[in-house]
């Protein structure tokens, strides 16, 4: 088994669930390659010591450069605020290390062009954290879709909804809320939320064509963390468009952080010509799925359990008896058993990769400026 030692910029959220997946992994999947915890990186100096002790990683730093200088780094993973991703990942590409990094990728889609070429240049694998793709139920979405089970596509609808900033006296800024910074995150619920939505649609339903896009800020005006004064809030709370796919399918998407009720509500629905499939993250086991060939008797709805171990449902022959569940943090898991893949072929193939990621930013941004011009827009992938 051949180490791939891992050096992880960040110990948020998203650090914490990259660690485990690096963790887990060897332990459920074959593999040729083993992640190795070799360092993390943080800027205090008390946190990043501490994650690294509970997560067991050999080392930690407060500079991320001295991580990319280190000849026993094979890898960058890059889980730091949005702000942060294109300089480091274009220094680790030139240091011809492996470069993993959260989505979105970048600032906008200027920034995540850069990033790709970089690591084209240098002729490094990538990876983009999409690890929505790696559900079994969306997995089997997909396999379903290129089977040509669903027939034409006529149409695609994506939300993914949360209620978390509705308060007015949440700050923005800082280590913990830097999402709501415009400075740090680049967009709003646009690039962190419906950013998987799209990548998600593209991924089952192929390239977006063009989009018409709404955006609002309910809440002018937070307390920064960092200045302690208020300052104009410049984030997209909730963000809604129509959009046109190349197959000539039409799709509605929406996200938002206000909808009361709702803290992780993401889900898709796709309507062909022969059946139709829908998917909910609150019961991410379950595909609901149509088939108009079915006995005019027995028509209707089915949910399918996506649990089935014997071979015929994505990633579940690894896990546990049939019927039983995995959660979230699984599909971490699954995306970077799928990386670990592709190294073992030569030439790398994984997806979802930087390119990948330069697509979706582009969608993003045209959603942005959609809502800003109000006008449709043409997705410029080239340019992108």
């Amino acid at each position: 088994m051949k180490n791939l030692n891992i050096g992880l910029i960040g110990y948020g959220l998203m650090g914490k669930a990259h660690s485990n997946a690096f963790t887990k992994v060897n332990y459920f999947f074959d593999l040729e390659y083993k992640p190795v915890l070799k360092t993390v990186c943080g800027r205090d100096e008390a946190r990043v010591k501490a994650f690294a002790e509970n997560w067991g990683y050999e080392s930690y730093e407060t500079d991320w450069r001295k991580v990319i200088e280190r000849d026993d780094i094979d890898a960058i993973d890059i889980a730091a605020p949005n702000n942060m991703h294109k300089e480091i990942a274009i220094a680790a590409a030139k240091a011809g290390k492996i470069v993993l990094c959260e989505k979105p990728l970048a600032m906008n889609a200027a920034e995540s062009r850069e990033m790709a070429d970089a690591v084209a240049a240098a002729g490094v694998p990538s990876l983009v954290w999409y690890n929505y793709r790696f559900v079994p139920a969306v997995t089997m979405a997909k396999n379903l879709i290129d089977e040509g089970r669903l027939g034409q596509i006529f149409h695609y609808r994506g939300n993914f909804l949360q209620d978390w900033t509705i308060s007015e006296d949440l700050p923005q800024g800082g280590e913990a809320l830097w999402r709501l910074d415009i400075e740090a995150a680049g967009s709003g619920v646009t690039g962190d939320l419906l950013a998987h939505c799209i990548d998600t649609a593209m991924w089952l339903n192929g390239p977006i064509e063009s989009v018409t896009a709404m955006t609002e800020t309910f809440i002018k005006e937070r307390v920064h963390q960092g200045t302690g004064k208020k300052q104009k809030v410049s984030i997209d709370d909730a963000s809604a468009f129509l959009a046109r796919f190349a197959n000539g399918s039409l799709a509605i998407f929406e996200a938002t952080r206000y909808a009361r009720g709702h803290k992780a509500l993401k889900t898709f629905e796709i309507n062909g010509r022969d059946a139709s499939i829908a998917w909910d993250l609150h019961d991410l086991h379950r595909l609901s799925y149509f088939d108009n060939g079915d006995d005019s008797a027995l028509k209707g709805w089915r949910s399918i359990h996506v649990t089935d171990n014997g071979g015929d449902h994505p990633y579940m022959d690894k896990w546990w008896i049939p019927g039983t569940s995995i959660g979230y943090e699984h599909t971490f898991v699954h995306c970077i058993m799928e990386f670990l893949k592709s190294l073992e072929d030569g030439q790398p193939s994984f997806t979802p990769n930087f390119e990948d990621a330069v697509r979706t930013d582009a969608v993003c941004e045209a959603v942005l400026q959609s809502a800003k011009d109000k006008t449709w827009k043409t997705i410029d992938y080239k340019g992108a």
